[in-house]
């Protein structure tokens, strides 16, 4: 053209705008300006408008226009501060100067005052948005000045961003847009069902979008999204069916129908309509428009549990954006592939994108999940350097990490260094330290916290302070807790029933765990009737138990592993093998036998009931062992004697790689101890820490005393505790009080400080001033004995009374020694004098000095003939059988009955088990299995 005007310049600027090429309508103006033009107000306008689609760079040029127009007698033209305000609006951090050009706007049409809404919407600035709106009819009731369906559409959305009031000011727009006339419209009608879907009254929205007399993809969508969040999956599949060849479906109701199949009350149903719609976007190609289709997919299949289709549609994906990456990295985290969400975070990390708060959280879960506390460190340090960490979601999984790998420290000081809290930061804290046995009682100073601090509790904060009560078993706060729960209306909830049961019955309240339990009723789950058999065994209410394990049974409640595994931790705990059988059978008719929790507690029982064969049989045939069953196992055969199996099952443990832990090695050491092996006791002790990183706990040290005392080496004794890297406690003290026990009166110095200091620390345990006596009762210090006896009296403690029982018919029978009480007493006396007339014939001499009093020999020998293990086994010779004689000690079995029952055991031919308060102790054939080194 040879000659060009402002209107030439602003019609190929507005033409370069229109058509989606902004870049060159804001160079053109810039040629048009530094070629002497002034611009009018549509040059202004379509460049403005240009600035707007340019991202960052357009804002900072569409201000340097800002300050152009400012000079020009534009400056408060309505149709360019329209533009401004609309540029602005769509800035970040630009809304400020948008409400400033507004304000300057002398004249004002209904475009501005959509304008400036709309901005107060898109910042989600409620109270804004209605004040104009309130003003708009104000100032306009004169210059008709009316809202149309853009004005209604920004009111609309902001009444949805707004939680507490959002719900009122919806029902009072609604009653607005049918005054105006504007419910027909399809732009506010979709906004309507949209926004009364979010809030979930999704019938009325499904009324209003059924009353609708045209639909778009838009109302349809809105409609979808709100029953997803409501988790209504099939219905929302169900509307997108109904309505796709009826609306024009848009690239977003894929996205939005892929989030409904996790929504499916089948999953697998939701997976394999997830998998046809997959086909379709493959089909047609839209998986290849927009990577959020791609993303829809991961999430949907991660959510469905199908992880490896996850995976596979992740890495066709061509575009990743950070989103991608965060639904990868937080499905790997819910379907459990942890280590293979860390890897991921890393990957991405190489691609330079920034980790968001969101994938923080998933990423600090499966670190958590799987323990790494140092690497949960590295990603705190990323969130830091980020200001991620000022994100209260962020702060919540840090709690959750720290708690989980046992840094309850840490945990306190994020928690104190927060700048925001929610609930879920209170009832984190809380459980962290619930859970930590010696930092019980800050969860309940924080439970008070939070409780002073004006929060309101919800169920997870009841079920995790009940847990900490349970722990400190403090009856009085479990019963205030208990009227919290009915002041806020949850005493209907099964899992805070549930943590009542348990909490009760820790607390020894019974009556109170069988109110809550009767009332439950159809409420009942496996968590329920698991609590309260735990609550019955608790309390020692084995009967009570097993009739309720039966009454399930009979009423056809499945049994699951932990039902099993309970009730057997307490057959084996008081030895009650055919109970123990029988809740074996009904494992074995429940599909249960080879799990491994169950298994693992068959193994335990068996061992502590005695039967070391049925244990190390049923051990062999588990298909999956896990750290708990070879522990059982070890420790199994180091009970009963076997040490030498015990260490090669250790070994057997290693090869399969199995990691050992400290309950491993204290079976171990015990082994070692019980069979004399003390080179290998030491150097099973030393590889705790060099090898396998554990360091060895007081356990372990008194087991090595317990070595070194067993194998007679008592000067070795002191110089060991000396060199421990902590005080010596109780356990550590008695255990070398029994060695000098059973050294016949050597080295009582040593026994001395160590009967001085279990009287400093437990003055009012019998057990120390029986070992005390003992001590010198084995020596022949009878004057020592008496003023030991003596000091327990001043003391006013009561010893435990030795006793024996033996269980003939699903009947306990109890004896103590001299015991004249039992109704067949002349038969068991009578069996008893045949068994020591035979043992005399036999060469068996009463070993007198394990009598620990100053008597006549005659007077001892006859002490020793009524102990009360003697007693037990008299009166199971008094009946006619074959079978193994199964006798329970509370006492440690002494030197004489020893070497009574190796006779007792050939005269009769039988196998003689006897179960003392050490371990087990086989009889057979003239031998024991402890081999005379108990």
């Amino acid at each position: 053209m040879p000659l060009r005007n402002s209107v030439t310049w602003a019609c190929l600027i507005s033409g370069y705008t229109q058509n989606g090429v902004p870049e060159e309508a804001c160079l053109l103006f810039k040629g048009m300006v530094g070629s002497g033009f002034s611009p009018n107000h549509y040059a202004f306008g379509s460049a403005l408008r240009a600035c707007q689609e340019c991202g960052p760079w357009g804002v900072t040029f569409g201000m340097q226009i800002h300050g152009l127009v400012s000079k020009t007698r534009f400056a408060f033209d309505v149709v360019v501060c329209n533009v401004l305000i609309s540029m602005y609006g769509n800035s970040l951090g630009s809304a400020d100067d948008a409400r400033r050009v507004f304000d300057q706007i002398e004249i004002r049409n209904s475009i501005s005052w959509n304008s400036i809404i709309s901005v107060c919407s898109q910042r989600g600035d409620a109270v804004s948005a209605f004040q104009l709106f309130s003003r708009m009819e104000w100032q306009g009731s004169g210059f008709s000045l009316k809202p149309n369906e853009y004005t209604f559409g920004s009111l609309i959305s902001v009444a949805c961003s707004s939680f507490d009031t959002g719900l009122s000011l919806l029902k009072q727009m609604l009653a607005r847009v049918k005054k105006s006339g504007y419910l027909v419209d399809l732009y506010v009608g979709s906004a309507l069902v949209s926004g009364f879907a979010r809030f979930g009254l999704i019938d009325y929205a499904k009324q209003m979008f059924e009353q609708m007399s045209k639909r778009n993809a838009v109302s349809m969508n809105g409609l979808m999204v709100g029953l997803v969040r409501q988790k209504r999956g099939e219905e929302a599949a169900q509307i997108f069916m109904e309505m796709r060849d009826l609306v024009d479906s848009n690239l977003d109701s894929y996205v939005i129908l892929l989030s409904a199949f996790p929504e499916f009350a089948v999953l697998e149903d939701g997976k394999r309509k997830g998998t046809e719609v997959h086909a379709y976007v493959i089909r047609t190609g839209l998986i290849d428009i927009k990577h959020e289709i791609g993303n829809g997919l991961v999430n949907m299949y991660a959510k469905c549990g199908s992880i490896a289709d996850a995976c596979s549609v992740f890495r066709l994906m061509v575009h990743k954006d950070s989103v991608s990456w965060n639904t990868m990295i937080a499905g790997l985290d819910q379907n459990e592939c942890f280590e293979d969400a860390v890897i991921n975070f890393s990957v991405m990390r190489r691609t330079r994108l920034m980790p968001s708060n969101f994938t923080l959280i998933s990423t600090l879960s499966s670190c958590a999940s799987l323990g790494w506390k140092l690497l949960g460190q590295q990603l705190h340090c990323e969130g830091l350097k980020l200001g991620l960490d000022l994100d209260v979601s962020v702060s919540n999984a840090l709690l959750a990490l720290y708690a989980e790998t046992g840094c309850l420290n840490e945990s306190e000081k994020v928690f104190s260094l927060m700048p925001d809290y929610d609930q879920v930061s209170w009832n984190s804290v809380i459980r962290a330290f619930a859970d930590s046995e010696a930092s019980v009682v800050e969860a309940v100073k924080y439970f008070l916290n939070m409780m002073r601090a004006g929060w309101s509790l919800n169920r997870i904060s009841f079920i995790n302070i009940l847990a900490a009560v349970s722990s400190l078993s403090l009856h009085q706060l479990g019963h205030q807790i208990h009227g919290l729960v009915l002041k806020y209306s949850v005493a209907n909830d099964t899992a805070i029933e549930n943590a009542l049961l348990a909490c009760y019955g820790k607390c020894g309240e019974i009556d109170e765990c069988e109110k809550i339990f009767s009332r439950m009723t159809e409420r009942r789950d496996e968590v329920s009737w698991n609590s309260m058999i735990s609550g019955y065994i608790h309390n020692q209410l084995l009967a009570k138990a097993m009739d309720l394990v039966w009454f399930m049974m009979q009423r056809g409640q499945r049994l699951d592993c932990f039902t099993f595994a309970t009730v057997l931790s307490a057959c084996a705990s008081v030895a009650t093998l055919e109970r123990g059988m029988e809740v074996h059978a009904c494992a074995i008719r429940a599909c249960l036998e080879y799990d491994v929790v169950v298994g693992s507690a068959l193994v335990d029982m068996y061992t502590k009931c005695g039967r070391i064969d049925y244990a190390s049989r049923f051990f062999h045939l588990m298909p999956l062992r896990n750290v708990y069953s070879w522990n059982s196992m070890i420790s199994g055969y180091a009970r009963h004697g076997h040490g030498h199996k015990a260490l090669e099952l250790f070994s057997q443990m290693k090869l399969h790689g199995q990691p050992p832990d400290h309950v491993t090695f204290v079976g171990v050491l015990s082994a070692c101890s019980h069979v004399g092996l003390m080179d290998e006791g030491f150097k099973n002790f030393r590889s705790m820490s060099k090898e396998y990183g554990l360091a060895p706990q007081v356990e372990h040290f008194s087991c090595m005393v317990d070595l070194l005392g067993r194998a007679g080496e008592l000067n070795k004794i002191e110089d060991f505790i000396n060199k421990m890297p902590m005080e010596p406690n109780v356990l550590i003290w008695r255990t070398v009080l029994g060695a000098c026990c059973r050294a016949n009166g050597r080295n009582t110095e040593l026994g001395q400080m160590a009967a001085k200091m279990l009287l400093e620390l437990e003055p009012q345990n019998a057990v120390n001033y029986v070992l005390l006596s003992n001590m010198y009762a084995s020596g022949g210090k009878w004057e020592d004995v008496a003023k030991a006896r003596k000091a327990m009296r001043n003391a006013a403690v009561k010893k435990e009374a030795g006793c024996s029982w033996v269980t003939m018919k699903d009947e306990v029978h109890v004896f103590v020694a001299g015991d004249n009480s039992h109704p067949e007493k002349d038969l068991i006396y009578e069996k008893l004098k045949e068994l020591n007339r035979k043992m005399r014939d036999a060469g068996y001499v009463p070993e007198t000095k394990f009598a620990l009093y100053d008597l006549e020999l005659e007077n001892k020998e006859e002490l020793l003939s009524y102990h009360s293990e003697k007693l037990a086994v008299a009166f199971a010779l008094t009946r006619q059988s074959g079978l193994p004689i199964r006798i329970m000690k509370n006492l440690r079995i002494c030197g004489d009955c020893h070497t009574a029952f190796k006779y007792i055991s050939r005269i009769v031919g039988r196998l003689i088990v006897l179960r003392d308060s050490n371990r087990f102790h086989h009889f057979e054939d003239g031998k024991c299995s402890c081999g005379d080194y108990w």
